[in-house]
């Protein structure tokens, strides 16, 4: 059984690559953002939570993000093991994960703090299906339509720029301390995020000692 930790600023690609080391290896994708895309779309109390939370352009709390992961982790569906991305995020939610859960393997995907903006001010979001979209490498045909279902493209809520400001402030006083605690394990790959996302994803397997992707 295999189980990992993807981490990564946001508009690295964690959701991306997660998707793309699951695909052919049987392992399951655990996004903390996935799970509360789906509250809000439910308009679950958690939903109305984290709504409120992203619109101030703020983190949703420790609490609330430690019991859905673990309730997620309970139902013991990663008969193969799993990729997680979104957690941990600070340092306590890291000694909590190491506690519970052998890590096999913590890939660290690094993006310089420009290219980070440029790629989260340039992302949108379908307002009936949900499909992301990036205007620098993924542009709809008709601009601000959505090529699924013809929805119209919105950038979210927390993509602004002083959101975005916010979060990054947040990624580096909190969140890079959690490879700290990772490297005394050893279990660190730092990947340079820069390149395309097959690129990366071959850059991942190596250092994993896992096969190539298949084609």
């Amino acid at each position: 059984m295999r189980k990992f930790v993807m981490m990564g600023v946001q508009g690295s690609g964690k959701g991306t690559q997660s998707t793309m080391l699951c695909t052919d290896l049987d392992l399951t994708h655990i996004s903390v953002g996935d799970i509360f895309r789906w509250h809000v779309q439910q308009h679950t109390k958690v939903g109305a939570q984290v709504r409120r939370t992203v619109a101030a352009g703020e983190l949703i709390g420790d609490d609330v993000v430690e019991a859905i992961v673990r309730e997620r982790l309970d139902q013991h569906d990663w008969n193969f093991g799993f990729v997680i991305d979104g957690f941990p995020r600070n340092g306590r939610q890291a000694e909590f994960f190491l506690e519970s859960y052998d890590i096999d393997g913590v890939i660290h995907l690094d993006l310089p703090d420009d290219e980070v903006r440029r790629r989260v001010l340039n992302r949108r979001l379908c307002t009936d299906c949900g499909m992301d979209y990036n205007l620098i490498a993924d542009r709809p045909e008709i601009e601000g339509r959505c090529d699924i279902c013809g929805g119209d493209l919105v950038t979210r809520a927390d993509d602004t720029p002083e959101a975005l400001a916010a979060r990054l402030r947040d990624y580096h006083q909190k969140t890079r301390p959690v490879l700290d605690i990772f490297r005394r394990k050893e279990v660190v790959h730092d990947i340079d995020a820069r390149p395309s996302p097959d690129e990366v994803q071959a850059a991942i397997r190596e250092a994993l000692g896992l096969p190539a992707a298949k084609p």
